[in-house]
């Protein structure tokens, strides 16, 4: 039995998960670097210590002090959250070493599921349609060229290891290809310690959405319907949604069985998410999968009442799932919107001083954050400092409770991509549900560089 978390993490992730435990009477423990040391989850924690400098090789990556951190405090398990260590399945084998539950999927599956080439290769034997591309790793950029060629372009080239954006680049041409190849790779091989690449065929107008799992460890697995995730900038994601307004119910039911067969092929458990691109006429093919929670959960939590997390810890203690498919309902439309330091016309980082941060309240505003005010946003980790959530009987209802929650968030000090956020949900495009992954490009850049 699971008595005591440590939350392997940071940021407003470390704070959701240790707000589940404190519900389920669950002692946790906060590891944090030196940047965080006035970060609002380190107080939350019932322990709280420090792991080392800033950099995350010195901090969030060390496993052997985050190991040995578990064992002086006496923790029976970890949870990785996302990002870091998430997905790492060596370090699901040192906590399994040590006698720590992960709470996550086994190392095995991870490990596939941690190759896109890999993970394509198993979708497609589980019956999961897949985007047009390469089956293997490309050895040359001859070789790139001539399958480029063969598929058409545009293509999407892809680090294997790769995950953010990184690695991942649309070229149109040979130039481009034979360019974005090398480079490509060799940042690859810097974040991921893996420089293979593959390509697939770039679809157009083609919208993200994905699938969340649950399946426990007797062979039970369920979805929790689908998100829209298609509103993006460089190949990360900024808003979600929940349901998508684009895909019938036909479409949903099928997305959803695909899902669910492809987990139970896999033998996966915990929480898990299968990444869908679905073009204008709802084909859809696989992207990738995703081993961990994701930093879109909530707004499935709010249409589902499930609580993600207390379904993780369960499965973490052996129990079987107590939901079945039958007995998962949609309720309304909520939707979420990451909150960074950034500029909001260039995308660029904005770190420094917050000296004001005020929220919006109310009773279908949700509110994740990582700062206070007087907290120093650093350049060492992602620039999210928070995500807002609401939810509306309907998607109009949403949407307007979203403007008005964003006009009544304050942050002083940094810049933050509120104002182009606020943009996006005042878009005719977006209201009219018109969101495919080229919305930002499209409709957001081109009215930047005008104005």
């Amino acid at each position: 039995m699971i008595k005591k978390i440590l939350i392997a993490n940071r940021g407003e992730i470390a704070g959701r998960v240790i707000r589940t435990c404190k519900q389920l009477g669950i002692e946790t423990v906060a590891v944090y670097s030196e940047a965080d040391q006035k970060a609002p989850f380190v107080s939350m924690a019932d322990e709280s210590y420090l792991l080392g400098p800033p950099r995350v090789q010195e901090s969030y990556l060390n496993t052997e002090k985050i190991i040995e951190i578990a064992k002086d405090t006496d923790a029976d398990a970890i949870h990785p959250g996302y990002g870091f260590l998430s997905e790492n399945s060596k370090f699901v084998e040192l906590c399994e070493q040590a006698g720590i539950q992960f709470i996550g999927p086994k190392a095995t599956v991870m490990e596939i599921m941690g190759s896109k080439i890999a993970a394509r290769d198993s979708m497609k034997k589980a019956g999961v349609p897949v985007v047009p591309g390469t089956d293997g790793a490309v050895a040359s950029t001859d070789e790139a060229v001539a399958i480029a060629r063969s598929i058409g372009y545009p293509i999407m080239l892809k680090a294997s290891a790769g995950g953010g954006g990184i690695g991942m680049q649309v070229v149109q041409s040979d130039a481009e290809l034979i360019k974005a190849f090398e480079s490509n790779s060799k940042r690859a091989h810097t974040f991921f310690g893996d420089g293979a690449m593959f390509m697939e065929k770039k679809l157009e107008n083609a919208r993200h959405i994905e699938i969340q799992l649950l399946a426990d460890n007797y062979g039970n697995a369920i979805h929790l319907f689908e998100r829209e995730c298609s509103i993006q900038r460089r190949n990360q994601k900024v808003i979600e949604e929940a349901p998508s307004s684009f895909i019938s119910k036909e479409t949903r039911k099928k997305m959803g069985e695909a899902a669910v067969k492809a987990a139970e092929t896999l033998g996966y458990t915990s929480a898990g998410t299968i990444e869908f691109l679905v073009d204008e006429h709802e084909n859809f093919y696989f992207l990738e999968m995703n081993t961990r929670i994701q930093v879109e959960h909530p707004v499935t939590e709010e249409i589902t009442g499930v609580d993600i997390v207390e379904q993780q810890i369960r499965i973490a203690n052996g129990k079987e799932l107590d939901i079945d498919q039958s007995g998962v309902d949609m309720d309304g439309h909520a939707i979420e919107v990451r909150v960074y330091a950034e500029d909001p016309e260039t995308f660029f980082p904005s770190p420094g001083h917050i000296s004001v941060f005020e929220l919006p309240e109310g009773e279908f505003i949700r509110n994740e954050v990582a700062v206070t005010a007087d907290f120093d946003v650093t350049p060492f980790y992602d620039p999210m400092i928070g995500k807002l959530i609401v939810k509306g009987k309907d998607r109009t209802e949403a949407i307007r409770s979203m403007k008005n929650a964003l006009l009544k968030y304050k942050v002083e000090g940094i810049k933050t991509n509120i104002p182009m956020l606020l943009k996006v949900l005042d878009h005719d495009k977006f209201k009219s549900g018109e969101t495919t992954t080229a919305f930002v490009d499209n409709h957001y850049l081109s009215t930047a560089k005008t104005n």
